[in-house]
């Protein structure tokens, strides 16, 4: 009997994905924006995460977002990160925030706030991923004040549930 034979790119590849851990090969993905209504349609409900104070004028402070989905059943969701202005003001500018993300590379990408009210926040659209059942969604951001006054307020990270 003759033994098929593969080309060689294709053994690699398959030695190459065969070394590949499975959790690789399941981590979120970016959520799927079939019809635009579907697409534009708001969160369902709110997981809120501990809050904690903003940091002094230039100090930087990394914030770890983690939400695990205990289903098992695919779920969209969208981690955010709330920074809440004092009550009786002033209002953070977003000039006076840099918010970054550490992206899948390594590096941390800067990610631009939203201002409404005296709360910086980013935004969910952009965010949103399909979150496989029974993984954990784990983003690590870095807050630093950049502004010349003193600003006092609250970072409260959260993650915005779908459908």
């Amino acid at each position: 009997m003759r033994t098929p034979k593969f080309p060689r790119r294709s053994l690699a590849l398959a030695a190459a994905l065969a070394a590949v851990p499975t959790a690789l090969l399941t981590a979120p993905a970016q959520a799927a924006t079939g019809t635009p209504t579907a697409a534009g349609a708001p969160p369902t409900g709110f997981v809120e995460l501990p809050a904690s104070p903003l940091p002094p004028d230039h100090a930087q402070r990394v914030i770890t977002v983690s939400y695990r989905n205990d289903s098992s059943a695919d779920r969209t969701v969208a981690p955010q990160v709330l920074i809440e202005s004092p009550a009786n003001g002033p209002f953070l500018d977003p000039a006076s925030i840099r918010l970054e993300v550490l992206s899948t590379d390594g590096h941390w990408r800067t990610l631009p706030l939203a201002s409404q009210t005296g709360t910086l926040y980013t935004r969910l659209a952009s965010a949103k991923l399909v979150l496989h059942g029974h993984h954990t969604l784990t983003e690590r951001y870095r807050i630093t004040v950049v502004g010349t006054a003193p600003a006092q307020g609250t970072v409260e990270p959260r993650v915005a549930l779908y459908g």
